[in-house]
């Protein structure tokens, strides 16, 4: 017998719910860990979670800085009224510099080539930009390499009438991992690339390396700011998760053991049970490749039964069933974490938080 919600009784749409006090909580964490001030990194919606109510809060909690990978990003915060120092880090070199310049967002500098257009831009407006170098210190993705560092400190010296380098930045590759050689070996190349740009005539006030991992566990990469994005969210030990993922039960059916279900039937009902739909999927974010998960639902957990399709998800609620309308929690607040989804889909964390899609309301 299958039971379907009447239209207008159950709201059939996934929530996303931010918890302010969780993302206070991890600010305060980090800034006590640290011992440095704190860059709260907003970037990609605040992780799926809402930029600007995740600055607000973190920036409560006494985060200093607020970070995004483009300058869109960091735009859209001044439009909504943060005046807090915001830094912006990934352009192409054709970059609207003149915005960011206007608006006072700092930027980040991978390049002879950025720095020139940077200072053009400056020149244009009669203002100095506000830099950080970047270079590569082991990722081999954004920053300068070693023989481009020795370029863009020559480039930032001679532009010093249209650009300030205030800070110099890098990032380590496998701060995530104990002990990996790479994390020393990073840390070495940049205080080499700080002392290359003091030797060069700057004098950057800020050094920033660490990303969570290393705030909390490389004392020797958190320099004089620590960048936090994952941690902020929950992502790392000893922190709180901020976020909650709900789904509403749409539809149920009673089902004999054996009944196969979803795509392809590679789960079969292992009892006679009652099935629930929940209206969720990986077009919202649940990965596809999740093998045994699970969701809280009637005060239990359930678990997902067969593929995620891309608009819905089938839960094995148990002989008893639950109500239409009853609400699954699908991650956080008492149900499985964040974490325990990226286990279950051979992914990390940050994946399946920033990978929740636009059509789950947010609150």
């Amino acid at each position: 017998m299958i039971a379907l919600a009447e239209a207008g009784r159950v709201a059939a749409r996934p929530m996303l719910r931010l918890d302010p006090a969780a993302v206070a909580h991890n600010v305060r964490v980090l800034r006590r860990t640290a011992g440095v001030p704190v860059l709260a990194a907003v970037k990609a919606d605040g992780f799926g979670c809402g930029a600007e109510a995740v600055a607000r809060a973190a920036l409560g909690a006494g985060a200093t800085w607020l970070g995004t990978t483009t300058l869109a990003e960091a735009v859209a915060l001044r439009r909504a009224g943060l005046a807090a120092r915001t830094l912006a880090w990934l352009h192409p070199v054709d970059a609207d510099w003149e915005t960011a310049l206007r608006l006072r967002i700092d930027v980040a500098v991978p390049s002879a080539d950025h720095l020139a257009a940077l200072a053009a831009a400056a020149r244009r407006l009669g203002v100095r930009a506000a830099a950080h170098l970047h270079v590569d210190t082991g990722m081999a993705r954004d920053g300068a390499s070693v023989p481009e560092w020795r370029r863009l400190v020559r480039a930032a010296a001679g532009a010093r009438d249209a650009v300030e380098v205030v800070g110099v930045m890098g990032h380590l590759p496998c701060a995530d991992l104990p002990g990996h050689p790479s994390t020393a070996a990073g840390i070495r190349a940049f205080a080499g690339a700080v002392a290359a740009a003091r030797a060069a005539g700057l004098r950057p006030a800020l050094r920033h390396l660490a990303a969570t991992e290393a705030a909390l566990h490389v004392p020797a990469a958190r320099f004089d700011l620590v960048r936090v994005g994952a941690g902020l969210y929950g992502i790392g030990e000893g922190l709180r998760e901020v976020a909650t993922l709900t789904a509403p039960v749409v539809l149920t059916r009673r089902v004999r053991a054996g009944t196969p279900v979803g795509y392809g039937h590679t789960a079969t009902a292992p009892r006679d049970t009652v099935l629930a739909t929940l209206p969720v999927g990986f077009a919202d974010g649940l990965p596809r490749s999740a093998v045994g998960a699970e969701v809280l639902l009637g005060g239990a957990r359930r678990p997902v039964l067969g593929r995620i399709s891309m608009d819905q998800v089938v839960v094995d609620a148990g002989p008893a069933g639950v109500p239409l309308g009853s609400v699954a929690t699908v991650f956080g607040d008492g149900g499985p974490s964040v974490a325990e989804w990226a286990a279950w889909a051979g992914t990390n964390p940050h994946e399946v938080l920033t990978g929740v899609g636009a059509r789950v309301v947010r609150s």
